[in-house]
C-alpha cells in the first residue's frame, strides 16, 4: 500500500510543494512578514554575535571562538582572496566575500536545525538579491579599473579577426550582464529548494506512513526516515559547498573585471 493508495482511503496526506515555502507569519500578500525574513535576521543576529564574541578578547594563543572565527576567515581570506582575486588587491574585497559566506552558510545550514528547520535561500527573492549586489559590485570595480568605455572593451580579447568581434562582444556581454548573475541566483536557489523538498518528503512521508499505515506501510516509513536523516547529512555538504561556490564566483568575477581582458 503506497501513500497514494493511503489518501485514496480517506486520510489526509499533502505532498511537499511551494506552499511550504510561502510561510507567512504576520499578515499576508507582498507587504507579509513571513518565516524567511525572521530567519534571515536571525542569522544576522547570530553572525554579528558569534562574530563579536570571537575577537572580543584577541590573543596570540587563541581560545575555541577567536580560533574558530579565523580558521572561517582565513579560508575566505587565503583560499578565495588571494588565491582568485591576486596578492596585490585582494584584501580590499575580503570583507565583501567573507560577509557572503558566513550569511548564506548559516542560513543554508538553519534549514537542518530543529525549529527552525528552513533555508532562506530556498527563496528566490533572497538569492537573487545577493546576486544583484555581486553583479552591481563586480561591475563597479571594472568602471573603476577600466573606465566606462575601456571596461566594456576589454570584454573582447585583443588579436581577434574584425570580423568576429561583433560576435564575441555580444556574447560576452550577454554572460556579464545575464548569464553571471541569473545562475549566480539560480544555482544558490535551486540547490536550496530541491534539498528542502526532499527532506519534507522523505521525513514527512516517512512520519505519515508510521501513524497510518499497515505493517508494510510502516516499514517503508522506517526506511523512508532513515533516507532523510542520510539526505540531513548530503544536504549539509551541500549546504556549505553552495556557500563557498557563491563566495568562489563573486571572487572569480572580480578578479574578471580587475584582469586587462575579462
Amino acid at each position: 500500500m503506497s501513500i497514494v493508495a493511503l489518501a485514496t482511503e480517506g486520510s489526509t496526506y499533502e505532498p511537499p510543494g511551494v506552499q511550504d515555502f510561502w510561510q507567512p507569519l504576520i499578515g499576508d500578500g507582498p507587504f507579509a512578514i513571513t518565516r524567511a525574513m525572521v530567519v534571515i535576521m536571525l542569522s544576522v543576529a547570530l553572525i554579528s554575535w558569534l562574530l563579536l564574541a570571537g575577537t572580543k578578547k584577541m590573543s596570540v594563543v587563541p581560545n575555541r571562538k577567536q580560533a574558530s572565527t579565523e580558521v572561517a576567515y582565513s579560508l575566505v581570506r587565503d583560499g578565495v582572496g588571494r588565491d582568485i582575486i591576486g596578492s596585490k588587491e585582494f584584501l580590499k574585497y575580503v570583507p565583501l566575500l567573507f560577509t557572503l559566506f558566513c550569511l548564506i552558510i548559516v542560513n543554508n545550514v538553519f534549514s537542518i536545525i530543529p525549529v527552525i528547520q528552513f533555508p532562506t535561500m530556498s527563496r528566490i527573492g533572497f538569492a537573487a538579491a545577493l546576486a544583484l549586489f555581486v553583479f552591481v559590485i563586480y561591475h563597479v570595480v571594472g568602471f573603476r579599473k577600466h573606465g566606462f568605455f575601456g571596461y566594456w572593451k576589454s570584454l573582447v580579447p585583443s588579436g581577434l579577426p574584425l570580423a568576429l568581434i561583433p560576435y564575441i562582444f555580444i556574447l560576452e556581454l550577454l554572460t556579464d550582464v545575464f548569464t553571471r548573475p541569473v545562475t549566480l541566483a539560480l544555482r544558490l536557489f535551486g540547490n536550496m529548494f530541491a534539498g528542502h523538498l526532499l527532506l519534507v518528503l522523505f521525513i514527512g512521508g516517512g512520519e505519515y506512513m508510521l501513524q497510518h499505515g499497515a505493517f508494510g506501510v510502516k516499514l517503508a516509513g522506517v526506511g523512508s526516515l532513515g533516507m532523510g536523516f542520510v539526505m540531513t547529512l548530503f544536504e549539509l555538504l551541500v549546504q556549505v559547498l553552495q556557500a563557498y561556490i557563491f563566495t568562489l564566483l563573486t571572487a572569480i568575477y572580480i578578479a574578471g573585471a580587475l584582469a586587462d581582458e575579462h
